[in-house]
C-alpha cells in the first residue's frame, strides 16, 4: 500500500503562489502515476495535474501555464507550484497515486484564493 500525506496549503491573495507537496511512503519510481486533484464544496472532483514514472506530464486545460509538477526521488516527493492563482483555483487539493492498479489519496489539503 501507499500512504501520502499533503502540505503547503493555505491562504493566498490572487496573483499569489503557493507550492503543494506529497510525500509517498514508497520509491515514487515504483508507482506508475502520482498527481493532484481538486474538490470544492458540491462540485465533482477533478484532475488538475499527473505525472507518469517515465517523467510524463498532463495538466488540465484551467491550470496550463500557471501550474508545475515535479519530482524529488531523493525525499519520494511530488510537488505542485502553483502560480498566478485565481478565485476558482478554491479547493481541498488531494494528492493520488496509483499503484499496483489500486488509488491511493492523502487526506487533502486546503487552498484558498481569496482577497
Amino acid at each position: 500500500q501507499v500512504q501520502l500525506v499533503e502540505s503547503g496549503g493555505g491562504l493566498v491573495q490572487p496573483g499569489g503562489s503557493l507550492r503543494l507537496s506529497c510525500a509517498a511512503s514508497k520509491n515514487i519510481f515504483s508507482i506508475n502515476v502520482m498527481g493532484w486533484y481538486r474538490q470544492a464544496p458540491g462540485k465533482q472532483r477533478e484532475s488538475v495535474s499527473v505525472v507518469t514514472r517515465s517523467g510524463s506530464t498532463n495538466y488540465a486545460d484551467s491550470v496550463k501555464g500557471r501550474f508545475t509538477i515535479s519530482r524529488d526521488s531523493a525525499k519520494n516527493t511530488v510537488y505542485l507550484q502553483m502560480n498566478s492563482l485565481k478565485p476558482e483555483d478554491t479547493a481541498v487539493y488531494y494528492c493520488y497515486a496509483n499503484f499496483w492498479a489500486s488509488d491511493y489519496w492523502g487526506q487533502g489539503t486546503q487552498v484558498t484564493v481569496s482577497s
